[in-house]
């Protein structure tokens, strides 16, 4: 016992060097005001208070209505395309699995600029209407334009976890439904997808707390105009210089991630209970 806390201390210390205490900063300065050399400084919730301001409402707003008209899409494109994988053999699975997930393997930021290369007004997109006879487009800084940004980067976290909820459940209880008279389409609302539903709700909070915490795609794909919670919270640290307001931002939206896991865990824990049932 005492050899093994000898090989983990060093990671234990740096645990709290690069995770613990800067968390500490930033619950310090969101309970703080001063800025951000600690000089004189006065505790006070009022850093918490303006979120509550309009212009920082309509910023949490525009958050969650994209992110939620993204997560919708994905749900309804991950859900088909998770369905369509466990159609094919277990060796195949795995391989198209691994195509899914190849994106992610890709910065952020890569990514994001192909997308203004397709977007843009001399873009892909805009040249290849401009052959057929159609007008171009105005793509870029829109709505449809970051949407689509985050729909590309988080849809992978839709496909997973459906996919691995649909691939454990038991092909005798689909075969079973069958018997009994029901037809596909029954069997795929009252068999497969009340049994992926863990694996659903996995996804949607995985990639809902995704799209309202990213920062980039909004400022690249939606221009100056686009202010959503991570582009807030990168404002306040980077141009504004308030650090208290910037940390009191943080803080809320780490709660919001909080929230999100722990109803993950919860939905996780339920459908190990279920599984454990079935067994």
């Amino acid at each position: 016992m005492k050899h093994f806390t000898k090989l983990i201390r060093p990671y234990l210390i740096w645990s709290v060097v690069i995770i613990v205490v800067p968390l500490l900063l930033i619950i310090l300065y969101s309970i703080t005001t001063g800025g951000n050399e600690l000089v004189n400084i006065q505790f006070t919730l009022d850093n918490f208070k303006r979120i509550g301001e309009p212009i920082y409402l309509d910023v949490m707003k525009k958050s969650f209505t994209l992110g939620l008209m993204a997560v919708l899409i994905c749900l309804v494109l991950g859900y088909m395309l998770a369905y369509f994988i466990t159609k094919f053999k277990d060796s195949t699975q795995d391989l198209l699995i691994l195509v899914v997930t190849i994106p992610m393997w890709i910065n952020t930021l890569l990514r994001t600029y192909a997308w203004i290369g397709l977007l843009s007004d001399n873009g892909l997109i805009n040249r290849f209407l401009q052959l057929i006879g159609l007008e171009a487009q105005n793509l870029m800084y829109t709505d449809f334009a970051v949407l689509v940004g985050l729909i590309s980067d988080i849809l992978p976290f839709m496909v997973i976890p459906i996919h691995t909820s649909i691939r454990k459940i038991d092909v005798s209880l689909i075969e079973a439904s069958h018997d009994l008279g029901a037809n596909n389409i029954q069997t795929f609302i009252n068999v497969i997808l009340k049994m992926s539903i863990p694996g659903v709700i996995n996804g949607v909070m995985m990639t809902f707390l995704l799209a309202i915490s990213t920062f980039v795609i909004p400022k690249l794909l939606g221009g100056a105009q686009y202010m959503l919670i991570g582009n807030l919270i990168e404002n306040q640290f980077i141009s504004v210089g308030d650090w208290n307001f910037g940390s009191a931002s943080s803080i809320i939206l780490t709660f919001i991630i909080l929230i999100g896991l722990t109803l993950m865990k919860k939905f996780d824990k339920k459908e190990k209970e279920e599984s454990d049932v079935r067994a």
